[in-house]
């Protein structure tokens, strides 16, 4: 994973199952071709900030959009959103909660702090495919950002 950390879409999600058909789904709309993969909220932001293991990352080089799960081991999705919008360098990369959690006040959270879309997964495997072939296409194709 080289090419200065070059990346369309950042997916921070815990569980493996969720992130593989996350990437399946992508890969089957052909949009998955710059997607990495961290597991948790720390090493999120040493990604997104160039920090720790990816030191060698260029900052400026911001994914297109950045997935991001909530109930996180370490540092939780909440706190990674507040990080990116509080930052002028990265305050402007759209980031799409996407949750099981229906909880009211993580969506009322998330949108007090500058999320873009909260989405919940939803459970089927058909609905969960769908939803994120769309989210690919909106925030990679349609979706101007940037640079």
């Amino acid at each position: 994973m080289n090419d200065n950390y070059n990346v369309e879409i950042l997916l921070v999600e815990d569980n493996i199952h969720d992130a593989e058909l996350t990437i399946r789904s992508l890969r089957k709309v052909n949009l998955a071709n710059k997607v990495v993969h961290l597991k948790d909220g720390a090493e999120a932001l040493d990604f997104i900030f160039a920090k720790g293991a990816f030191v060698e990352r260029k900052i400026q080089n911001k994914p297109k959009v950045i997935l991001l799960d909530i109930k996180m081991p370490k540092v939780d999705g909440i706190e990674v959103l507040r990080q990116i919008k509080s930052h002028d360098l990265t305050k402007s990369i759209p980031v799409v909660i996407m949750t099981s959690s229906k909880e009211e006040q993580d969506v009322i959270t998330s949108y007090n702090l500058g999320v873009n879309s909260y989405v919940v997964k939803p459970v089927d495997f058909e609905g969960f495919a769908k939803a994120i072939a769309e989210l690919g296409f909106y925030w990679l194709i349609t979706n101007q950002t940037t640079k």
